[in-house]
C-alpha cells in the first residue's frame, strides 16, 4: 500500500480559507506520505440548500458527490458554530443521504475552536452524522483541538508540536482504515 496512490478529499466547514480549520486540512496535507494525494475541496458555497424532492440534475451537487464517490478517505475539519455543525457542512452532508457516497467510506473528523472545548459539540453533531451516513470510522477517527489560536503563528501555521503529533496520528489512522478497506474489498 506503500506505493499505491490514494486519494482523499478535505473539507473545511469554514467557508473562510484563512480559518484555523482550513489550516488544520493544509497542515495535514503536509504532512501526507508522498503517495497520498490531499484535494481541498472548496464548494461549500456553491451547493443549494438541500430540498430531498429535486428532482433536476444540479452540477455543484453532482461535483460535489463525485468528489466524494472517487476517493478513498474523506477528512472534515470544522469550527463550532452555536454549539453546532456550520449549516453549509450540514447542508453538504444532507446531499449526500440519499446517494450513499460515504456509506463505507473512511473518514477522520476534526473541530478545533479558540475555547478550550475545542468544539467538541460541533464534532459529537459532526460524528453523529457521519454514523447515519455510513462512514467508515471508529473511536481514532476523530480529535478536537482547543485553543487552537495558541497552537499557530501569525500566518495560520500549526507550530504548536503536541497538534502536529496528534494530526500525523489521526492521519495515520485514516490511511490504516483505507488499507484496511481496501483489503476488504
Amino acid at each position: 500500500m506503500k506505493d499505491k496512490i490514494i486519494n482523499i478529499v478535505a473539507i473545511s466547514g469554514s467557508l473562510n480559507p484563512n480559518s484555523s480549520n482550513s489550516n488544520i486540512i493544509i497542515t495535514i496535507k503536509s504532512l501526507a506520505p508522498a503517495n497520498v494525494v490531499i484535494k481541498i475541496w472548496e464548494g461549500l458555497d456553491e451547493l443549494p440548500h438541500f430540498n430531498p424532492s429535486t428532482k433536476e440534475e444540479i452540477i455543484s451537487v453532482n461535483n460535489f458527490r463525485q468528489q466524494i464517490r472517487e476517493a478513498d478517505g474523506v477528512i472534515f475539519s470544522t469550527p463550532e458554530y452555536a454549539f453546532g455543525v456550520p449549516g453549509v457542512l450540514k447542508n453538504a452532508l444532507d446531499w449526500l443521504v440519499f446517494s450513499g457516497e460515504l456509506n463505507e467510506k473512511p473518514v477522520i473528523a476534526i473541530s478545533a475552536s479558540p475555547l478550550y472545548t475545542g468544539g467538541d459539540k460541533s464534532l459529537a453533531s459532526l460524528l453523529l452524522t457521519l454514523t447515519a451516513l455510513g462512514a467508515n470510522k471508529n473511536t481514532l477517527s476523530s480529535i478536537s483541538i482547543g485553543n487552537v489560536k495558541n497552537k499557530m503563528n501569525e500566518a495560520g501555521e500549526i507550530t504548536d508540536q503536541e497538534t502536529i503529533s496528534s494530526l500525523q496520528i489521526i492521519l495515520a489512522t485514516l490511511l490504516e482504515t483505507i488499507s484496511l478497506a481496501r483489503i476488504s474489498n
